[in-house]
């Protein structure tokens, strides 16, 4: 879980070597090979996606302050 500022600056890089991986791996290898690899790379992607998410998320709330006083 990311909990700081370092550290989602850190998973958008690994989200973007990530992403150019699978773009790498989508035109070196027709479908149905490699396909394993690319689900991997897939997940990961979508974990770091999720990830980031939840982040934002718990920044756009602590911004917002409580909703009830």
């Amino acid at each position: 879980m990311i909990a700081n500022a370092e550290q989602y600056q850190t998973a958008q890089k690994e989200l973007r070597q990530l992403e150019d991986r699978l773009s790498r791996l989508q035109q070196e290898f027709p479908l149905g090979v490699k396909g394993l690899t690319k689900a991997g790379v897939r997940k990961l992607i979508a974990r770091l996606h999720e990830e980031l998410a939840v982040y934002e998320g718990n920044l756009e709330a602590n911004r917002a302050g409580p909703l009830l006083s």
